[in-house]
């Protein structure tokens, strides 16, 4: 089964520039929205109209998108982002996805040591554990579940949590937090108001590492150069993206195996598929769907020049689906053998936890469908709801499973 959308025929027609978001077609949750396919078939830069009027432009091709990720005449800097017609505000403290060199290496530099590979996989048995404690409380209440809050969210959360020293008995309370200011359905003031939680919290947390530290990430970066504000966004960095992006790729990648039996049959009868499976639904589903950067000077890519000054959107998700790069890039195949997605991005600003993130998924997938070997979902694919494009992070709300008892 593919999740391809059909694209018209090429007019000769200067394309009409577009608007972010769009939404996703009905009956695709996993394909992108049929306005970014159909604006890579014209060609890999478009024309974009960002909030307020500011125009700018759409990267959809994957050499495109990967060569402005590796470029440093192309800025991360939230003050230079073009997007509004207001100036936006720097990038508080620490939050160095959000900068450039030299403040982004002196923010990542301290982390890089903290997530390598063989310290995240020196994490799997803690990860098993923590998978088969979900796994157990699922099958002791007995179908139907909700796979996101018993399976997708509760384990990179504990994860991350443990990692960065936040108390047990506080992590459920911080999550919501977390969730209702990336979830891109909260009010304005609903935001503000999360958001704002947020950072009260993790600086009620730095100051307790500092005073007290634990065996745990944040502790150990109190001994560093870095002062408690920057600590403070450094946190909401980790926490964030640890929480989110990883428990989507779960619910959602479920979803996906779900909706592809004979992908879902060959994972459950060769285990070793784990690790290419993971691969390729990092690819095929892009959960952290774009990013934005900002042209220094003026720069050519794909036929198009970018003046200085204006802001592209990289569109992740499309650019993982580009024919010119992946064979049949609308097909799940687990059986894939690539490497290079941009799932996780490129260039200096790749992300830091994909190693945890990979041995999460490994480890979660392989134990679920070993457990529940009938699980399948409890509702009508077309009843799962879905996040909305205005979410940080692609995924689903809820995933109702069932299984045999």
């Amino acid at each position: 089964m593919s999740d391809s959308l059909p694209t018209a025929p090429a007019t000769a027609t200067a394309p009409t520039p577009m608007t972010l978001p769009t939404a996703r077609r009905s009956g695709c949750p996993f394909a992108p929205p049929p306005e970014l396919t159909e604006a890579h078939r014209r060609g890999p830069v478009s024309p974009l109209i960002h909030p307020g009027g500011v125009p700018g432009w759409l990267i959809t091709g994957y050499e495109e998108v990967r060569s402005v990720l590796a470029d440093s005449r192309f800025s991360a800097r939230k003050e230079l982002m073009n997007v509004v017609d207001f100036e936006l505000p720097p990038a508080p403290p620490g939050e160095f996805l959000l900068t450039d060199e030299p403040q982004h290496g002196r923010y990542r530099k301290p982390l890089v040591g903290k997530f390598t590979v063989r310290r995240m996989r020196m994490l799997t048995e803690r990860v098993e554990q923590i998978t088969t404690d979900c796994l157990d409380a699922m099958e002791q209440t007995g179908p139907p579940a909700d796979l996101v809050t018993a399976f997708a969210k509760p384990i990179p959360a504990i994860v991350i949590c443990e990692l960065l020293g936040v108390p047990y008995e506080e992590r459920g309370s911080f999550q919501k937090q977390v969730e209702s200011f990336m979830g891109g359905e909260t009010t304005d003031e609903e935001l503000i108001t999360a958001y704002t939680a947020t950072q009260n919290y993790l600086a009620e947390l730095v100051a307790a590492k500092r005073a007290n530290p634990t065996d745990d990430v944040l502790s150990e970066l109190t001994d560093s150069d870095l002062d408690d504000e920057e600590l403070r966004g450094i946190s909401l960095i980790l926490l964030a993206a640890g929480l989110d992006t990883t428990a989507n790729m779960l619910a959602l990648g479920t979803f996906a195996l779900l909706q592809h039996p004979a992908q879902l049959a060959a994972l459950r009868a060769d285990p070793a598929l784990t690790g290419q499976a993971v691969e390729e639904l990092l690819r095929y589903l892009s959960v952290a769907k774009s990013f934005m950067r900002t042209a220094l000077v003026d720069v050519e890519l794909g036929g198009r020049t970018i003046e200085a000054g204006t802001t592209v959107v990289l569109s992740y998700h499309t650019a993982n689906r580009d024919p010119a790069r992946f064979a049949d890039p609308d097909v799940l195949d687990l059986g894939r053998k690539f490497s290079g997605h941009l799932a996780f991005g490129h260039g200096i600003h790749q992300c830091l936890g994909q190693q945890l993130a990979r041995v999460e998924m490994g480890v979660a997938f392989t134990a679920l469908l070993k457990r529940f070997p009938t699980l399948r979902l409890a509702v009508p694919a077309e009843d799962v709801a879905l996040r909305p494009e205005t979410a940080d992070i692609y995924g689903v709300k809820s995933l109702p499973v069932t299984w045999d008892v």
